[in-house]
């Protein structure tokens, strides 16, 4: 009896956590068929491995994890891919980031353009060709046809991303339409606006703003004590390269002779310098923010 009840204990202490973690991914994602597309399953492709494929966790700043968006909480990303059974429409992914509300996240309806925008120095922090922004069941969404579509509600951000590279395949809207009613969109902006001068000329600044601003913050990281002097030089030097870029692209100031410099500086581990240098970006800021610039 004594041996039952201690295995009954263990199947309980095991299972109870798995449950309770996939309750938790199922309070963010749609379990159930969506139309003709099924939820993809766990396989086990090779004998003694664990499967791959299904609903699965990331703790990271999901689809905002290129934007050097602030680790200052975790965040938790829930992702699964659905399957087209009727096989017209392309496989679709989904990604839903749940945001904790803190400082950082005040940047996230600036950052979930990031992805639409190119880094490319002739048309820095530009709408990407084919991107629009589209309303669906009186929702805002910004997207691009054959790529996906990403909106935010409050914290939550929603990213959606299949592939249909020639534009030949029907939108898999029903999952779209779906997670609209899971998750409905609080973007305001309208197509015409995003695309106007005075939107872009707008985030354009507060992209350069925001890249200041996470200097300043991975210097209070690095006072608190919660980050290396390593990554603290890392993430210095490449927030200011990006605002060199910046300056460069809409300013005319040359980047090249700052970013040998805050290279050299990072080989030296001269950090001291490099904050001198970000102290002298910020007050150069400051002085010129306000001007006008072209597109």
């Amino acid at each position: 009896m004594r041996k039952i009840t201690l295995v009954m204990l263990f199947i309980v202490l095991f299972f109870i956590p798995l449950f309770a973690e996939a309750q938790s991914i199922s309070d963010y994602l749609i379990f159930n068929d969506i139309g003709t597309f099924k939820m993809d399953q766990p396989h086990e492709f090779f004998v003694g491995e664990p499967p791959t494929g299904g609903p699965r966790v990331d703790e990271s700043p999901g689809v905002l994890k290129g934007t050097g968006h602030f680790p200052d909480h975790t965040d938790k990303s829930y992702e699964v891919m659905y399957i087209d059974s009727a096989g017209v429409k392309p496989g679709t992914e989904v990604e839903v980031t749940h945001h904790v509300g803190g400082d950082s996240d005040r940047w996230l309806r600036h950052e979930i353009e990031a992805a639409y925008r190119t880094s490319k120095i002739e048309r820095l922090g530009l709408l990407s060709k084919g991107t629009r922004l589209r309303e669906i069941n009186g929702n805002k969404i910004i997207g691009m046809r054959g790529s996906g579509y990403t909106w935010i509600n409050n914290y939550t951000v929603v990213d959606i991303s299949y592939t249909d590279l020639d534009g030949t395949k029907p939108e898999p809207l029903e999952i779209v339409q779906a997670y609209l009613a899971k998750y409905p969109s609080t973007i305001t902006t309208t197509d015409d606006e995003l695309k106007s001068n005075t939107y872009n000329i707008k985030w354009i600044k507060d992209e350069i703003d925001r890249r200041l601003w996470l200097c300043d913050k991975w210097n209070g990281q690095f006072v608190a004590g919660v980050t290396t002097q390593k990554d603290l030089i890392y993430y210095l030097v490449s927030n200011m390269e990006v605002f060199l870029n910046y300056r460069e692209a809409y300013f005319g100031m040359k980047a090249m002779d700052d970013m040998s410099a805050l290279h050299q500086l990072q080989k030296n581990k001269d950090i001291i310098s490099i904050n001198k240098k970000l102290t002298e970006y910020k007050t150069w800021w400051s002085a010129n923010k306000g001007k006008s610039i072209h597109l």
